[in-house]
């Protein structure tokens, strides 16, 4: 099958887990004997092979293409007005369709190489299948994340500025979630009208030497760990709450990772001193093995949580809170445990029973083990063809009218 993927960013452009993710998912369809080439934006128009995969980068088909960098309001206005449909993308990603001549096209995430793309890859009659990473298609921002707490639904401003985004969903035959709540937030808001929903979670290599471990031994304290970007939705706060009210007991805190801001740079003020220990950013492989439970505490809602996994992979057991698509991961009892987000007191108690009883981790870490199975890329990538088998096989074409009268 020849697929043509089209990212809103591909490494080695890194801005978070999305061109990560983006580029597991081009390798593991490759593995599976697929004909991949990528497409995204970048400084330069430019065709390179990017670690075995062919990539074409574009030059911005919007005003500029790093939304990252500080930009002048009135680019950001021109920026996310653009995104809702624009021409200049619709023109190019059309051509670039005419020369792969795809099967499919599979877009993950959608910003700078623009919704347009769905209106092209209809116009020449090719199945298209969208992968959603977060929010941005309900949400300027792409959080759903407003004065310090979350959208139970999109906003009026938001509404009114992912209207053409909303409009041309309608051109998407299957959507792909990692999660069935980062699905359902799009489908109740009435996008994707026209196409199929399928939860296929993230990919995740077994890890060689991962066996399940026991608890603390011989007296020694129970080893919480949390890894990512040091900011308050990521439940920092609850976690270090919890750590206050633990005080005296046999728990250790090992906190890896880092951020700019302020909040970043006081973060170590809030843990208690004497039984925390701040590591900054640690590979996944050095950092698990220190730990003996995670604590994923996010008040954000994530659309799936991939540190979950990753700990899984490495037979660790994972306390997370209730948000989002992370309670469709953490099986209690069997792999870790839940509690209400922000709940500071649950998420110590939580902690304090395996404390209490560390035989226990035993048991999770198998659990833990056993679910990271779920995720091997083998099995990712024939749910993925299974989808777009199903779009192959005409079952969901003509649904919607074709595009007319669009010229060369």
């Amino acid at each position: 099958m020849r697929i043509l993927m089209a990212c809103a960013a591909f490494p080695p452009f890194i801005d978070g887990g999305g061109p990560i993710s983006a580029m597991i998912v081009a390798k593991l369809l490759q593995a599976a004997g697929h004909d991949v080439e990528v497409v995204n934006v970048a400084d330069e128009d430019k065709h390179e092979i990017f670690d075995g995969v062919p990539v074409h980068r574009l030059r911005s088909l919007n005003i500029d293409w790093n939304y990252r960098l500080p930009r002048p309001a009135w680019k950001k206005l021109v920026w996310h007005a653009l995104e809702n449909f624009n021409p200049r993308a619709f023109f190019a990603m059309r051509r670039e369709i005419r020369r792969v001549r795809p099967d499919i096209v599979l877009t993950d995430s959608i910003e700078n190489i623009n919704v347009a793309t769905w209106a092209a890859a209809r116009s020449e009659g090719v199945p298209v299948c969208h992968i959603l990473r977060s929010t941005f298609l309900l949400c300027w921002k792409g959080s759903m994340w407003r004065n310090g707490d979350n959208c139970a639904r999109a906003c009026g401003s938001c509404r009114a500025t992912s209207y053409g985004k909303k409009l041309t969903s309608r051109f998407v035959d299957a959507v792909v979630g990692e999660t069935d709540f980062i699905i359902a937030r799009h489908l109740d808001e009435g996008y994707f009208t026209h196409a199929t929903s399928h939860r296929i979670p993230g990919a995740i290599a077994p890890h060689g030497s991962a066996v399940p471990r026991g608890g603390p031994r011989d007296g020694q304290p129970l080893r919480l760990g949390f890894v990512g970007v040091h900011d308050a939705i990521k439940g920092l706060d609850t976690l270090a709450a919890a750590a206050h009210r633990l005080k005296g007991q046999p728990v250790t805190f090992l906190i890896a990772g880092s951020g700019k801001s302020e909040y970043a740079a006081a973060l170590p003020e809030r843990f208690p001193s004497e039984n925390t220990r701040f590591l900054g950013w640690v590979q996944p492989e050095a950092f698990f093995p220190q730990i003996d439970v995670l604590a994923v505490p996010s008040v954000f809602r994530e659309p799936f949580g991939r540190v979950v996994i990753e700990a899984f992979v490495h037979g660790v057991p994972v306390i997370g809170a209730r948000s989002g698509g992370i309670p469709e991961t953490i099986e209690p009892g069997i792999n870790g445990a839940l509690f209400p987000p922000g709940d500071d007191g649950a998420l110590a108690q939580q902690i304090t029973e395996l404390a209490q009883n560390p035989e226990r981790i035993a048991h999770l870490s198998a659990g833990a083990l056993e679910a990271a199975r779920r995720y091997a890329p083998e099995r990712i990538a024939a749910s993925y063809e299974a989808v777009f088998a199903a779009l192959l096989s005409g079952a969901q074409r003509g649904r919607v009218p074709q595009i007319q009268g669009a010229t060369p």
